[in-house]
């Protein structure tokens, strides 16, 4: 398993385990950018390791190499020198460095592939990181809006709860109908038990004040005049002894004829 396939390994380790954890999201969210950065700064350190691995084979094989180009240059030394036997021990130093210098070589081309493989993939994950890190205040929000409105569907819950409105409504017609049977029974009561002849005058009364009533607004119209109440009882008394008086008279004649 490569150095960035253990680094997702581990964060979503930690991610899934926040995330199930998660009381307050923006705790929870600055809590995963600084493991994200702890993971961050394991890779750096690795990735630098792989890149001094590779600087030293590069060098090994850059060393080798020139340990070879002594060998062939010896050589010919020898062969200047007349020494063919020394010449030929050179060669065989030359070719094995030589051979030695080459295996080098591509050794420190795939490690030197690898590495800037590495190199790439940490800028990804940094560059993810720093998305992350500005993501963060955003995803903050919606947390925030999103904790809002739940207290308000929760608050426009209680609110839709008609239960106590209908227990009040309950009560103010119990109370309504107890004071309409303390009623009804005080008009029973004063049916059974009250003064008949009392009753029976309220009732002329009533009828006298109506007359009265109907005079003052006659009054009022200019249909009589002022004090016409009074007058007008007069009035009415004295019509009667003027109709009396001419039946009286009549009849007084009707004998004398």
């Amino acid at each position: 398993m490569g150095i960035f396939d253990r680094l997702s390994t581990m964060l979503r380790s930690n991610i899934n385990d926040l995330i199930t954890r998660a009381e307050n999201p923006e705790k929870m969210l600055n809590q995963l950018i600084l493991d994200m950065k702890g993971q961050l700064a394991k890779a750096k350190q690795q990735v630098a390791s792989a890149i001094a691995d590779e600087k030293k084979l590069e060098a090994d094989a850059a060393g080798m190499k020139k340990q070879a180009e002594d060998w062939e240059r010896r050589a010919m030394l020898a062969v200047q020198e007349g020494r063919d036997d020394l010449a030929k021990q050179a060669l065989g130093r030359y070719n094995e460095q030589l051979q030695g210098a080459q295996q080098l070589q591509e050794t420190w081309l795939k490690h030197k592939a690898e590495t800037e493989n590495l190199k790439a993939s940490l800028r990804q994950l940094n560059d993810k990181i720093e998305e992350a890190k500005r993501k963060k205040n955003i995803l903050v929000a919606r947390a925030k809006r999103a904790e809002a409105q739940q207290r308000i569907q929760e608050t426009m819950s209680g609110m839709s709860d008609k239960s106590a409105f209908e227990s009040f409504e309950r009560m103010a017609d119990k109370i309504e109908q107890t004071e309409r049977r303390a009623i009804a029974a005080a008009e029973l009561n004063e049916e059974v038990s009250g003064d008949a002849l009392a009753r029976q005058f309220d009732a002329l009364e009533y009828k006298g004040s109506s007359d009265q009533q109907l005079l003052e607004l006659k009054a009022k119209m200019g249909l009589i005049g002022a004090g016409g109440g009074a007058a007008a009882k007069r009035l009415g008394r004295g019509d009667d002894q003027v109709h009396d008086a001419e039946l009286v008279e009549e009849g007084d004649e009707g004998t004398k004829r």
